[in-house]
């Protein structure tokens, strides 16, 4: 038998971590809790978690202090859920190495999907250099894309953005963390230059371009390829 995937919680409210107890157990993964954030830090090392759920108003330390001492050692996916929605606390834990962020209250359903794309994710990619996404099919190795099996035409600054992207499906990557991996550190400030990118590829990949479903907004942070 296949042993659970185990999912630390470090979260100081007692109601949270019971809900995300019930949640997480019905769908078949074994839960680990800490309150502060000496604990977590402690059975984050003991426990050997799959995946974190981290909140930044913990009572001992602030969430991004014990998000940074992690990052130091902990290379699975840790996922931020917190009462802080502002752009600025969301855009610092996705640059200080979060996989992903959800603002309290959350759908359940919104966070098991999430969960499922970031445990995804960590298990390494795909041998294959082959991405599907539905009509959209990307090769990785010949730096080609299609769209209903008929080549899309595409520059190479397009197909790194796109490839880019599609490799993190599911995952915000923000604004300055695309502009240093596709154009270099010289242009992370260019946020309007990445914009025109995003539009000329969404006329290029989407069905209707004004409803993205692959290249999704997150307003001030950055894109998600996907759900």
């Amino acid at each position: 038998m296949v042993s659970p995937d185990n999912i630390l919680i470090v979260d100081d409210e007692l109601q949270i971590r019971r809900l995300l107890e019930i949640t997480l157990s019905a769908n078949g993964y074994k839960i680990s809790e800490a309150a502060t954030g000496k604990e977590g830090l402690s059975m984050a090392a003991t426990s050997q978690p799959v995946l974190i759920i981290l909140d930044l108003g913990l009572p001992d330390t602030d969430g991004l202090t014990v998000l940074k001492k992690l990052r130091e050692w902990y290379l699975k996916p840790i996922i931020i859920l917190s009462v802080r929605s502002s752009e600025e606390d969301i855009v610092k834990a996705l640059d200080n190495g979060a996989n992903d962020y959800l603002t309290k209250p959350f759908r359940t359903g919104e966070l098991l999907a999430r969960i499922r794309v970031a445990i995804r994710q960590s298990k390494g990619p795909s041998e294959s250099p082959i991405l599907n996404f539905g009509s959209l099919t990307i090769d990785l190795a010949n730096h080609t894309a299609r769209m209903k099996n008929e080549l899309i035409k595409l520059t190479s600054t397009e197909f790194s953005l796109l490839a880019l992207l599609a490799k993190n499906e599911g995952r915000v990557l923000t604004h300055q963390y695309i502009l240093k991996e596709v154009w270099g550190m010289g242009y992370i400030e260019q946020t309007q230059y990445l914009r025109v990118f995003i539009a000329q590829l969404r006329k290029k990949v989407e069905d209707n371009p004004a409803k993205p479903k692959l290249l999704n907004t997150e307003s001030g942070i950055g894109y998600r390829f996907g759900s």
